[in-house]
């Protein structure tokens, strides 16, 4: 085949992927926006991570190595023993600011969006610092996930906060508001919540992505899958983010299928999602 022809192929291969993405997501796709050339460091966002526990080490470690490859700069407070894992594990992580929490607040406002929870036990102690964190900060950009989500009171999630919760959390929130979250989507809040199939409500939208496989059943899949998000959202609005997200997610877990089938794992989704993401940015119409 010449290079010609070859060239014409690819064209028109591109232009069936496109046909292919529903108009939602491909109207969200739209809205991102990648970092200007003439941007300098900090100008593409600053995430702050608050996540891990003594029983979770790896969960929030997955969400900062994604995280790490789209925004300027992360910085990462979790327990003692969390930040000397990831302190010793430099060799191969060297993108991050290590805090302690008892630093948080040094850091926080610097943040354009603060991801929690991810690695977190369901503890009274969780609960508290959680409680204060989230209502002391409450003007945030706020992605609360696992731990955080499982142990904050419905009400006190922060406007214009993204959740992102599995169906049995979502379930424990709906029926602490008595069966609906409404509530929460007239606050402005979006949820994401995951699965065989993702749905974003937010307001009065749902959108559905579909996609993925059973290898994203593994352990650490939506810790990824929350870093992205919180990653997003420190330049892109609430929904974008959480659309976004959870397409580029399963997009990479289908890509990896194509070659080892269900067998990977979240770090392999993590090395996969920037190819991903930046072969259908270039695609998308």
């Amino acid at each position: 085949m010449t290079n010609f022809l070859y060239k014409q192929v690819l064209r028109h291969l591109c232009r069936i992927r496109r046909m292919t993405l529903s108009p939602d997501i491909s109207d969200q796709l739209r809205k991102i926006t990648p970092p200007d050339p003439y941007s300098h460091k900090g100008q593409n966002g600053k995430l702050l991570i608050i996540g891990g526990s003594e029983l979770f080490h790896a969960a929030s470690k997955w969400s900062l190595d994604i995280a790490s490859k789209f925004v300027d700069m992360v910085f990462y407070a979790s327990v003692p023993s969390n930040n000397q894992l990831v302190q010793q594990a430099k060799g191969e992580f060297w993108n991050g600011i290590v805090l302690d929490r008892s630093a948080i607040a040094d850091y926080i406002a610097e943040a354009d969006c603060v991801l929690i929870g991810p690695g977190m036990d369901r503890s009274a102690e969780t609960a508290a610092a959680v409680t204060t964190l989230i209502t002391q900060y409450a003007d945030k950009r706020w992605v609360i996930d696992a731990g955080a989500l499982q142990t904050l009171e419905p009400e006190l999630f922060p406007d214009s906060s993204i959740l992102t919760p599995h169906h049995g959390e979502f379930e424990r929130i709906s029926n602490l508001l008595g069966g609906t979250t409404d509530s929460l989507l007239a606050r402005g809040i979006t949820i994401l919540l995951k699965g065989p199939s993702d749905y974003v409500y937010h307001r009065s939208a749902v959108t559905t992505i579909t996609g993925g496989n059973a290898g994203m059943t593994k352990g650490g899949t939506g810790d990824v899958l929350a870093g992205l998000v919180a990653a997003l959202y420190c330049k892109h609005d609430a929904e974008t983010s959480a659309v976004v997200g959870s397409f580029i997610n399963k997009q990479a877990g289908e890509h990896l299928a194509k070659t080892v089938g269900p067998f990977f794992n979240a770090s392999d989704l993590v090395q996969a999602i920037p190819e991903v993401f930046w072969r259908i940015l270039r695609q998308a119409p």
